[in-house]
């Protein structure tokens, strides 16, 4: 059986010449195969080409974004040297402080500083940073415990030096010293406990340290008493006054009035007697005029 053909005739446009092509069903289908072949090859080319546009897209992108982060690392590196460094003058300075303050070294895992400077691995490695970042907290935590105990020794310090009697209770000169003497009473030698400092009558007394008022009486020997308790082991005395101007529990500062000079009591004239007592012991009040 013969093979079938098919005709194409092609007329130019403005011209009467025609023109016949006659090919075999066998010879358009091959056409037609290179054709079809040709176009998915041509389709590939184009996939393969906005697939490798795609990679080299994303490629930069994950470099620009990897060097960002290099950056960024080596940003926190600097920082965190610039902070390491700091924490060491820190460390000096709180052990300087503890030695003038005779205050115990700090606990021996303290450290006094963080090592060598900080080297960081650029091409990523977030480890070496975050153990570094680790460490300067924990010396932070120690530096900041240091530090409170250091400032509770200063309050304690603080607390200690307004507690302790300091200056002249009166305005006045010492008419009878701490120590042995005669009793102008007696005639007999007796001790006497404190400082007489004489003064006219309603010179004002005042506090020679913050405390709390302990005592207010009116007795034989003393006349009109005030006792104040400073802490610490401090008491103060102030005797023989004409006018009491505090009540028991009162809290006065240093340099308040709370009485004014008399001459109530077993006494020879307008004065005021002023003793210091260290737990319960008369101590002369020299070493605290």
């Amino acid at each position: 059986m013969a093979e079938q053909k098919m005709s194409i005739i092609v007329i130019p446009d403005g011209s009467h010449r025609v023109r016949r092509f006659r090919l075999g069903i066998r010879s358009l289908q091959l056409v037609a195969g290179v054709m079809a072949a040709a176009l998915l090859g041509i389709a590939w080319l184009g996939f393969d080409y906005c697939r490798t546009s795609l990679d080299r897209s994303e490629l930069q992108h994950l470099r620009a974004e990897n060097g960002s982060q290099q950056e960024l690392i080596r940003s926190l590196s600097v920082d965190l040297e610039n902070l390491r460094r700091e924490m060491v003058v820190l460390a000096q300075n709180d052990a300087k402080v503890r030695l003038m303050a005779e205050l115990s070294r700090p606990a021996p895992d303290t450290p006094a500083g963080l090592g060598g400077p900080i080297e960081v691995d650029a091409a990523g490695e977030l480890s070496e940073l975050q153990q570094h970042i680790d460490q300067i907290r924990r010396d932070i935590d120690l530096r900041r415990q240091s530090l409170e105990e250091i400032q509770s020794f200063f309050n304690d310090q603080n607390s200690m030096l307004a507690a302790k009697p300091k200056g002249w209770p009166t305005k006045g000169w010492v008419t009878s010293g701490f120590g042995r003497r005669l009793s102008p009473f007696t005639g007999r030698r007796k001790l006497h406990h404190g400082y007489d400092i004489a003064a006219r009558t309603g010179t004002p007394v005042l506090a020679t340290a913050h405390g709390v008022v302990s005592k207010v009486a009116s007795l034989s020997d003393y006349g009109k008493i005030v006792v104040l308790d400073h802490g610490y082991g401090y008491q103060t005395y102030y005797a023989h006054n004409s006018k009491i101007l505090v009540k028991v529990g009162q809290r006065v500062q240093r340099g308040e009035k709370i009485a004014a000079v008399g001459n109530t009591g077993r006494s020879t004239g307008s004065h005021l007697h002023y003793e210091v007592r260290l737990n319960g012991v008369p101590v002369n009040p020299k070493r605290y005029l």
